[in-house]
């Protein structure tokens, strides 16, 4: 679901086709597209669809739409059918990004070369970051709300973020030390310092997020949901993706009044086995959970074991 969005934002500024951007952000074996398909005996086809709202002068409100079709038969990207409201999605650019599960900038020198250069095997998603995070600083000051967000971050850091020949390093008291030697907790707020300062996080911009918690400290992990709370609040979108407790727990208690949180739960239903969504603005009401079932699960086992006998 974040790649198809992502997909469908990223081709306002690239320009691209919606099929060409979907088939490399996941990035099927051989590049055949019409392996998205759900796997089924015979010929089996399918579609996504995206729906945006328009805030600009192209209408105010306006709800606008793009689709893709595709069969299991489709070799290239090319055959795909797009649909839709392809020439007002083109021309309403919406800046948007996709932070990836895997960290890039400790990776980055050379990486976008070689993927310009290569076919190598990694869904275009990781050169994508690397080309927003190499981004040049925006002209003039940062507005109050960025530099208290860049404030921040760089105390957290201590210090802050520049990048030398596709080179990220953190620059401090003691020098300049390479990503590579950093906690991955680090290189991610180090990552949304320089999304921050190159103007790639604005009002009206999307982030898409895999699973933000992974190798991240738990005690860093309330920082992280300050700022994008923060950020929230100054007219982004963003999409999480999360397994993890903690990171939905300081959601919750960091929400305000007036901010806009949405909570959604996929799970495959017992009877005819597709995937449905649950929707609600109060975590504690979504139902199904699977990670508050874990939980509990978790601590009656706990007790369980404390117990002993006793407990049988």
């Amino acid at each position: 679901i974040l790649k198809a969005g992502y997909a469908a934002c990223d081709i306002t500024k690239s320009q691209r086709s919606f099929a060409d951007k979907v088939n490399d952000v996941f990035y099927p074996s051989g590049k055949r597209i019409g392996r998205l398909v759900k796997r089924s005996v015979g010929r089996g086809s399918g579609s996504l669809e995206v729906v945006r709202r328009l805030n600009g002068e192209k209408g105010i409100g306006k709800s606008i739409r793009l689709k893709l079709s595709i069969t299991t038969q489709m070799d290239n990207a090319r055959s795909a059918k797009v649909a839709g409201a392809r020439k007002s999605w083109r021309e309403s650019a919406l800046e948007a990004v996709y932070i990836p599960v895997k960290d890039m900038m400790a990776n980055s020198r050379g990486f976008r070369s070689l993927y310009d250069d290569r076919f190598i095997h990694f869904e275009e998603i990781y050169v994508d970051i690397l080309r927003k995070a190499s981004l040049p600083p925006l002209r003039g000051k940062l507005d109050n709300e960025r530099s208290s967000l860049m404030a921040s971050l760089h105390k957290v850091i201590q210090g802050r973020v520049i990048e030398k020949n596709e080179e990220f390093f953190l620059k401090n008291k003691q020098g300049e030390l390479e990503f590579t030697l950093l906690a991955e907790g680090y290189r991610k707020l180090g990552l949304l310092s320089i999304l921050i300062q190159n103007g790639t996080l604005t009002n009206g911009s999307v982030m898409f997020w895999d699973e933000p918690e992974t190798n991240l400290n738990p005690k860093i992990m309330r920082v992280v949901i300050e700022i994008l709370m923060q950020l929230q609040r100054m007219g982004m979108q963003i999409l999480l993706a999360t397994h993890d407790s903690v990171l939905l727990t300081e959601i919750d208690l960091h929400t305000e009044s007036g901010d806009k949180v949405l909570y959604h739960s996929l799970y495959r239903d017992s009877e005819d086995r597709e995937v449905h969504i649950a929707s609600t603005k109060n975590f504690i009401e979504l139902s199904p959970n699977a990670i508050d079932d874990a939980d509990a699960s978790l601590i009656d086992r706990e007790i369980m074991r404390s117990m002993g006998s006793k407990g049988r």
